[in-house]
């Protein structure tokens, strides 16, 4: 995924189809200086983690 994309998804009210390493993400910030994305698995918010942008995929 490209990082404008990921900031659309993270900054729109409507939930997007977002995965990890298979396993479906809520995008909650991204940083474009570290195209990075702030990313936690759907139903466990305590599992937050960094992650390249380049790693996360929209289905």
């Amino acid at each position: 995924m490209d990082k404008q994309r990921a900031k659309q998804i993270a900054d729109s009210p409507v939930m997007a189809n977002v995965t990890y390493n298979d396993t479906a993400v809520y995008i909650q910030h991204v940083s474009e200086e570290n195209d990075t994305a702030r990313i936690y698995p759907l139903g466990q918010p305590e599992n937050e983690q960094n992650v390249a942008v380049s790693q996360l995929a929209e289905n």
